[in-house]
């Protein structure tokens, strides 16, 4: 949030003594004006934060695993991602679930239910997993946009020109747009940025969709196995690290939780917010469960074992060739925004804690007042400019170093699975409700959070070994496909 916003909120904390029990017409009970979230906004929200890239890697994922663990898996990851999400909603209060303290992100709600050193490593946790997402983004639109310039050489040479390339120049592309993007505060308070992405995602993830069926209903046949991918076509160890890589990756098509109390603290009351969140995530998650078996298993059965890390640009599909074009494009123009979306709570957050640290430092300070034609005024502050374009160089750097899509997508599905998606609401939610130590609940939902641990470290584990075969035959700096 810019200073606007926290002055606007500064206005609202004097005014909140004024306000009756339970808020006015204007404003709701914390002084902040009223919220006119509905369900449907909140489920607008949530699976616009969902169907992103991770979708594209699904098709892999369920070749990994076959037809009867690769649904079941995605079932499993859905529900429990539904159960803990409706005990993270009821965290949103603390004390009384209609009338208490609200907290207004993730962080506040693990201050206010758990305290001391815990929120210092969900703190870490969080941060540290946008900080990858970021890296995750510019890998996913770099391909992508390699992928147009790919398909378009293919259909000029007519397949004869293997036409390879390297994918640098397209990650310091996606790199200096989100230089300038991120130069915008309150870029993420931007509403239509995210009907633009949940437009291009769906977009995309049909084009995906539809591309599968079409491959079905042209060969006639559905491929792949019940166990999936089969030894022979890999070896036995490589079948285990890949499947559990393949855990990873659906983890991370699921993964919101991180953003779950911002998008609650839209929602208007009566009824009351948990109650709504909780319709919101029932239908958010059954939506985004249905799409996601339906590009999995139509991908899988499209390609079988070859099935393509990423979907669009593994080149199962050469044509129609404009379609895959208009699918990557979309693709790029999500991540751009998407992008900005994760990452600007981290460069809030940096930013506060400076201006704490060094309230009386100009750099840090200071806005410089740049007049722009025709649009009024732009703000520069120097501490901005410069600490988020050595974020987005050294993202893009990193990027560069480690270009592998369904390694790192994996790798972060399984970091912030477990802390944030599950540990943290569990306890928070034992903490709140004052659930005794050893009750039946009490055990169930500690067997849920061991379960989901033991499932993120073998995903971990399966991702760093992917990791490490990549680098065996990999030279720094000059990946290209």
């Amino acid at each position: 949030m810019g200073e606007n916003g926290a002055a606007k909120n500064q206005i609202f904390d004097l005014s909140i003594d004024v306000l009756p029990q339970g808020g006015s017409k204007c404003f709701d009970d914390d002084g902040r004006l009223k919220r006119t979230g509905t369900v449907w906004t909140a489920s607008a929200h949530i699976i616009t934060a969902v169907i992103g890239s991770g979708v594209l890697s699904l098709a892999w994922a369920t070749a990994q695993l076959g037809w009867i663990a690769g649904p079941t898996v995605m079932f499993l990851f859905s529900f429990v991602t539904y159960y803990t999400s409706t005990l993270l909603a009821a965290c949103y209060r603390s004390g009384d679930p209609v009338n208490g303290k609200r907290n207004y992100t993730y962080m506040d709600a693990v201050r206010s239910n758990l305290g001391g050193f815990k929120v210092k490593i969900c703190g870490w946790v969080q941060y540290l997993n946008l900080f990858g997402v970021a890296i995750g983004y510019t890998i996913a639109s770099a391909i992508s946009m390699m992928a147009i310039k790919r398909s378009n050489c293919f259909h000029a040479s007519g397949g004869k020109d293997p036409c390879h390339m390297n994918s640098n120049p397209y990650m310091i592309a996606f790199g200096v747009a989100e230089i300038i993007f991120s130069q915008i505060p309150d870029f993420d308070q931007l509403w239509w940025l995210s009907i633009v992405a949940a437009v291009m995602s769906f977009t995309y993830s049909t084009i995906g969709l539809g591309l599968g069926i079409a491959k079905v209903a042209e060969t006639g046949k559905f491929r792949g196995s019940l166990t999936g991918i089969s030894v022979g076509t890999v070896t036995q160890t490589q079948k285990i690290w890949r499947s559990f890589q393949a855990l990873g990756d659906i983890a991370f098509a699921y993964s919101y939780s991180l953003i779950l109390i911002e998008i609650q603290d839209t929602l208007k009351a009566p009824p009351s917010e948990s109650k709504t969140m909780k319709n919101a995530t029932l239908i958010s998650v059954g939506v985004t469960t249905l799409f996601y078996m339906l590009c999995g298993c139509m991908g899988y059965a499209a390609f079988g074992d070859m099935s393509p890390g990423n979907l669009l640009t593994g080149f199962g599909f050469y044509n129609p060739f404009w379609l895959l074009d208009i699918a990557n494009a979309a693709i790029v123009i999500h991540l751009v925004g998407a992008y900005q979306v994760y990452c600007q709570p981290l460069f809030a957050f940096i930013e506060k804690k400076a201006a704490e640290k060094f309230p009386d430092s100009e750099f840090i300070t200071k806005d410089i007042k740049i007049p722009i034609l025709g649009f009024g005024s732009f703000k520069l502050n120097l501490f901005r400019l410069v600490w988020r374009t050595a974020f987005v160089i050294s993202t893009t750097l990193i990027s560069m170093l480690l270009p592998f899509f369904n390694d790192i997508v994996g790798l972060l599905g399984a970091l912030g699975f477990w802390p944030l998606t599950v540990y943290f609401p569990v306890e928070m939610y034992i903490s709140q409700k004052k659930i005794p130590k050893w009750s039946t609940r009490w055990l169930c939902l500690q067997i849920l959070s061991v379960a989901c641990l033991i499932i993120t470290i073998a995903a971990a584990a399966g991702s760093i070994a992917g990791v490490v075969l990549d680098l065996k035959s990999y030279k720094p700096f000059s990946t290209g496909y």
